[in-house]
């Protein structure tokens, strides 16, 4: 890796309200799988430099930190050759609060956003309080198209642990933080080399080798220059131009333009390993479609669960007409940023955040396949008792990703026979299917009643 000089600006700060953003939720909801926390501070590298964030109720402190090669070595444009700190370094020229802002969106006010949703759905409303400050992050499409490829059939941490592999060894060193080296994502022809898939599969990328490369060589070999940037929607400026204004790019560029994000899906959608869920997450995170609506596990439970969606019939596999129809029934209550919504509702869903909420679950200790991001545990209980009828409960438990599949339910009184059945929630595979498994667990629980002469 060798020595690198480096740039730190010091430290700025944006007038912004934890309402607005709360990088704390926003950066670890499954978006982007590059920020890292070190010593309470979020680290991550964007455009060249890596950036530093932290933030208080109504500020976000940010810093910039820039490689600076030495004078000696030449520059080149591959995919390992970071860019230098533009004016030297200089803060006054530093650009990184015009990207902070484009990244974040900032543009768009959350809070009438939430508002505007509060009005429209009841859910919504119960579940927004404990989660203010969730926006979708405008990242870089190629990037986007990577990670999301990488989440099939996959979790957060997983997920995590893959693209910084693909930084580690196929994406320009930039500089360290406490001692941790920071990669920029690799670019495209970095990953359609050869020998690429091979190495991925070593690495632990099973199958998602195949598709990364294939991916890599179509968008580097098969496409237009910038083909991805064609598919934007003309009012959200990409990330790498963080000074345009919505739709300030080339007139060539703009005309090239799909009208509309249904024509940037199933463009997408020719790309090897991208299926409708995929497509999505890169048209929402990654082009600026905020209509867009990743269907999963967690929106599919959601749809069933708080919109008795689709009640009344087993599904165990979602056609690409029910996909839309899901998309369709969240746009129809949310609007034109009905994925801005969507991502409140999912976040809420997530393990990891439903303990902030007030509101707590039943007590039951739950162990899930990996993979498997949550479970709905229906307990049907039969008691043993003279003039007493069978009773019947649904609990519900949320879990997060690689949790659970043992279930013990606390505080049995009598003796009785449990039967717990476990639904393992459908799992959204890449062509839009959703696979469900089931699992009954038989408990026996036994107590001594003391009789009174």
């Amino acid at each position: 890796m060798g020595t690198q000089r480096v740039t730190t600006t010091g430290w700025q700060k944006l007038p912004l309200s934890l309402a607005e953003l709360c990088i704390d939720t926003t950066l670890r909801c499954g978006q982007s799988f590059r920020w890292r926390q070190i010593n309470n501070e979020w680290h991550c590298v964007l455009q060249g430099r890596i950036v530093s964030l932290r933030q208080d109720p109504s500020h976000l402190f940010y810093r910039a930190i820039w490689p600076k090669p030495a004078p000696s070595l030449s520059l080149s444009t591959s995919a390992c050759s970071p860019p230098m700190a533009p004016g030297g370094g200089d803060d006054n020229d530093d650009d990184t609060a015009s990207l902070l802002h484009n990244y974040f969106a900032l543009s768009h006010s959350l809070s009438a956003l939430y508002k505007q949703w509060t009005a429209a759905d009841a859910n919504f409303a119960h579940r927004a309080p404990s989660f203010t400050g969730i926006r979708i992050l405008n990242q870089d499409a190629w990037e986007a198209l990577v990670a999301f490829i990488c989440s099939s059939n996959n979790n957060i941490s997983r997920i995590s642990q893959m693209v910084q592999k693909l930084c580690t060894h196929y994406g320009p060193f930039i500089g360290t933080v406490e001692g941790e080296p920071f990669h920029d994502f690799p670019r495209p022809d970095a990953l359609a080399r050869s020998d690429v898939e091979a190495h991925l599969r070593e690495l632990g990328f099973g199958y998602r080798a195949k598709y990364i490369v294939d991916t890599a060589r179509i968008v580097a070999k098969e496409r237009p220059a910038d083909w991805l940037r064609t598919l934007r929607n003309p009012d959200s400026p990409a990330l790498d131009a963080p000074r345009a204004t919505p739709g300030g790019n080339d007139a060539a560029e703009i005309a090239a333009k799909p009208a509309t994000y249904r024509a940037a899906h199933e463009a997408l959608l020719e790309l090897t390993g991208v299926g409708p869920k995929v497509a999505d997450c890169v048209c929402l995170m990654g082009l600026g479609w905020g209509e867009a609506v990743p269907v999963d596990t967690h929106v599919w439970q959601i749809a069933q669960r708080d919109y008795q969606f689709g009640k009344g019939g087993k599904t165990k596999t979602l056609t690409k007409a029910m996909y839309d129809a899901v998309g369709d029934h969240f746009r129809n209550i949310h609007g034109p940023k009905a994925g801005w919504a969507q991502s409140v509702l999912f976040t809420a869903n997530l393990k990891s955040f439903s303990e902030q909420a007030s509101i707590k679950k039943a007590e039951v200790l739950v162990k899930v396949e990996e993979g498997q991001d949550s479970v709905s545990v229906d307990t049907a209980t039969k008691t043993r008792k003279r003039k007493t009828a069978a009773t019947e409960k649904t609990v519900k438990v949320e879990v997060e990703d690689d949790q659970c599949t043992e279930v013990k339910s606390r505080g049995t009184r009598t003796s009785r026979r449990k039967t717990v059945t476990t639904w393992l929630p459908p799992k959204v595979e890449e062509e839009g299917s959703l696979a469900a498994e089931s699992t009954n667990v038989g408990t026996r629980t036994s107590k001594r009643r003391k009789t009174q002469a």
